[in-house]
């Protein structure tokens, strides 16, 4: 399936130019779908500061959440990557905030995800370990596993992921699943609790058993801490897309 090519158009919506997967099975996984705009009969006036639409006080629509605004509560075009606009976009206050906030990720984390660390990787139950180079793929809809032999999971297969540390072991009570990710600050870059590895459990595509994918940092851990952090911060953008 990684394999099939990811062909992209343009297409255009109310709220702009977007660059989209010609095949919407494609979409990335971080991905957001365009939200339903508040029809304007329902929206007499500015749904932040109450200011009633007339001639002069013309309504917009947030194209991050749909709802009408003034100018003045939604005067801000912000790069909105998640729902594949070309071009920054009109958002009220509130989501061009959030927006902001996850350009780090599309600017920063989704490269380090996609430049890979390498890891001493267990598939299940299995004694036998070895030593592979996990990345995302340009799609950002696979993790890449490659070594002597090469394996791949795709992230909509995950259920949740347990996230290892220099100072915690499996048995301890450190499980996260997408939802106890959002707010966790468990990982840092070069915090005092550094990750150094985590355990994903999923079920791949027409299997009912869950399966385990165990990761522990090899040499280059500083690289794999990164790796694992951006992760983490990718984990709350996949439950949300998820939860819409």
């Amino acid at each position: 399936m990684s394999s099939v090519p990811d062909g992209k158009k343009l297409v255009r919506s109310p709220s702009g130019l977007r660059m989209v997967p010609e095949n919407g099975a494609f979409n990335s996984p971080f991905s957001l779908g365009e939200p339903q705009w508040v029809p304007d009969k329902e929206c007499p006036s500015c749904m932040q500061c109450n200011k009633k639409f007339d001639f002069l006080t013309r309504k917009h629509h947030c194209r991050r959440c749909g709802r009408c605004f003034c100018d003045k509560c939604c005067s801000k075009k912000v790069a909105l990557p998640r729902m594949c606009f070309v071009d920054p976009v009109r958002q009220c206050g509130a989501c061009s905030r959030v927006s902001q906030k996850e350009m780090d990720f599309y600017d920063k984390q989704l490269k380090v995800l996609m430049g890979g660390g390498t890891f001493i990787v267990t598939l299940g139950t299995s004694e036998k370990s070895e030593t592979m180079m996990c990345r995302l793929s340009n799609n950002h809809r696979y993790l890449f596993l490659d070594g002597e032999s090469h394996f791949e999971v795709e992230l909509s297969w995950i259920s949740s992921m347990q996230v290892l540390t220099e100072e915690s072991t499996p048995e301890e009570n450190d499980v996260y699943t997408y939802t106890s990710l959002l707010d966790s600050q468990y990982i840092s870059e070069g915090g005092n609790c550094r990750a150094s590895g985590m355990l994903l459990h999923y079920k791949p595509m027409g299997s009912q058993d869950p399966q385990q994918l165990r990761m522990e940092a090899a040499e280059d851990k500083k690289t794999a801490s990164s790796w694992l952090a951006a992760m983490h911060k990718g984990a709350k953008l996949l439950y949300e897309a998820r939860d819409q």
